[in-house]
């Protein structure tokens, strides 16, 4: 038995999509445990390119298990639009592709309250209006929360809603006296009709998992958004509202992290950020938007432009330490050919003060510096590159240099967005 786990170490979109859809072939399981419809990945499978938001990276391989699982908020209209998406694409989806009963249910009122509470702040945290933060909210709160099982009860989550959407609508009224109101009958209908939908999906994945587990099967665990993200070891408050890191997958799937036997570690050849948020290595000049339109750094659920800079040595560190990784992977590498020298921040300057370790709070790393390392760039075109002695001698010195400050190998090297584009290392 293996499990694997496969996490960002930066700020999210590092490309993890590409690293699951190829480790997806050796295992049985792929389970997506934290986050929700905020989170995108893009794969190229084939000649096609997918772009999902909410549903496992692996529901792409039908003889794979796919699990949305209980760590997750849900909102089943996405669930059901991205998977009429595949199917008009040719994509089998049907058993091999389940929900967690636990995982909590995203309503319209999330996203209201989510729209009024960054509207109305002084300082927005820029998040995706998807009603995220506000789930989550609920689900700690456990008063107004609602779980996925709890939709395969008519006469149960009527009672429910009867109670929670009154008071829903006076939070929202006191938000603003122009907040939408909701009704609960409207709405248990609506979602009643998904949940006759969603039936044959909702499972009991935490026993699902642990049954796999007694059988011997391979269980890959797909982490949404990156570890610097993380809602308890981030760049708290601008991060996402779960654990985003490995942290996330014994409460977000029910299975114990000590299974883990492999941390894959998915870092950018440099960094990028969306949204709010210090960002040290920030690049607000020509090299920043070059990268930006070389490396396609739209948002893939907001199409939002991603703030680019230099790879983050001191960031990835850490997370990579938080995450307890094992091995990296190295993606879009490519991208950095339109330079003429590489940055790595190696260590920050806060308050006139050299120091190598990542300050998490937010308004302290707003004060850092970043202490940079220059190494020559390569001007060459790697992306048809297949073996590491293909890579110009700069490429290969910049990858060495990165396995050395983060004291880890690096065992896969990506130079483009196809499964062929990728060099293996280890």
């Amino acid at each position: 038995m293996a499990c694997t786990c496969v996490v960002g170490l930066q700020w999210g979109d590092e490309a993890k999509g590409k690293i699951v859809d190829i480790l997806t072939d050796h295992h049985d399981f792929v389970v997506r445990y934290n986050g929700g419809a905020n989170a995108g990945h893009t794969v190229v499978h084939g000649d096609r390119t997918f772009k999902l938001s909410l549903l496992p990276t692996g529901v792409l391989k039908p003889h794979v298990r796919s699990v949305i699982g209980n760590g997750v908020v849900f909102y089943p209209p996405r669930f059901l639009e991205e998977v009429a998406n595949l199917r008009a694409a040719g994509v089998s989806v049907g058993e091999n592709l389940v929900v967690s009963d636990h995982a909590h249910v995203i309503f319209p009122y999330h996203m209201e309250e989510e729209r009024l509470n960054e509207a109305g702040a002084e300082q927005s945290i820029g998040t995706t209006g998807r009603g995220i933060g506000p789930c989550y909210q609920d689900k700690v709160g456990r008063m107004s929360a609602v779980r996925v099982g709890e939709l395969l009860y008519p006469d149960h989550l009527r009672e429910r809603l009867s109670v929670i959407v009154p008071r829903k609508n006076r939070l929202l009224r006191g938000l603003s006296p122009d907040a939408k109101q909701f009704d609960a009958e409207a709405l248990c209908r609506d979602y009643l009709g998904y949940a006759e939908q969603m039936r044959p999906h909702v499972v009991n994945a935490t026993q699902l998992l642990h049954d796999g587990l007694r059988a011997g099967k391979n269980i890959l665990f797909e982490a949404a958004q990156g570890s610097l993200l993380d809602v308890d070891h981030g760049t708290y408050p601008y991060v996402t509202s779960s654990n985003s890191s490995t942290a996330g997958v014994w409460s977000g799937s029910g299975v114990p992290s000590r299974r883990l036997d492999r941390v894959v570690g998915i870092i950018k050849a440099y960094s990028t950020r969306v949204g709010r948020g210090p960002f040290p290595t920030e690049l607000n000049d020509d090299i920043g938007e070059r990268i930006r339109r070389t490396g396609r750094e739209y948002g893939t659920v907001t199409g939002r432009p991603r703030r680019c800079g230099w790879f983050d040595a001191v960031a990835v560190r850490y997370t990579a330490a938080i995450g307890d990784a094992d091995e990296m992977a190295l993606m879009l590498l490519d991208v950095l050919s339109e330079v003429d020298e590489v940055r790595i921040a190696v260590a920050y300057e806060l308050d006139g003060q050299r120091i190598d370790y990542f300050p998490s709070d937010a308004f302290l790393l707003e004060r850092c510096k970043p202490v940079y390392e220059t190494l020559p760039g390569w001007r060459q075109d790697v992306s048809g590159a297949k073996r590491q002695a293909d890579l110009p001698a700069a490429a290969r010195r910049y990858i060495d240099r990165l396995s050395e400050l983060l004291q880890l190998p690096i065992s896969i090297v990506s130079v483009g967005p196809d499964r062929d584009q990728t060099i293996y290392l280890r």
